[in-house]
């Protein structure tokens, strides 16, 4: 069991977490912005319509699988409905391959996104 020197602060543990988790939606609603007024409200692979109802549902998929990758032309980008954008991850996550070259002339995967990244730096800070 760890003594109270060596346990960690876990409301510092907890604001982390929750200052991580802000950051990224933050991130998403800019490029999700630009996306939705970039490209039809349609899912790029079943073509299902959408409409401010149901707008919640249709997502932006990074093509090469890097969430830091965002032209703001929106080349990275393509407009998929929740079910088509699970199973896109879902064949790139079976494809046996981290580098992203079973995705066939997509770029690799390269750094991707690493949402925990600086977390050893945040946790240093006092």
């Amino acid at each position: 069991m760890p003594t109270k020197k060596n346990s960690p602060d876990l409301n510092k543990l907890d604001r982390i977490v929750v200052e991580a988790r802000r950051a990224q939606e933050e991130r998403e609603r800019g490029y999700r912005e630009q996306a939705l007024k970039l490209f039809p409200w349609i899912c790029g692979r079943c073509a299902r319509e959408f409409s401010l109802k149901n707008l919640r549902e249709l997502t932006v998929h990074h093509k090469n699988h890097n969430h830091d990758d965002n032209p703001t032309d929106g080349g990275n980008w393509e407009l998929l409905c929740l079910y088509c954008h699970d199973e896109e991850h879902r064949k790139y996550l079976n494809s046996g391959t981290t580098s992203g070259a079973a995705m066939g002339n997509r770029q690799a995967a390269g750094g991707g996104h690493k949402p925990f990244a600086d977390l050893a730096a945040l946790l240093s800070k006092k």
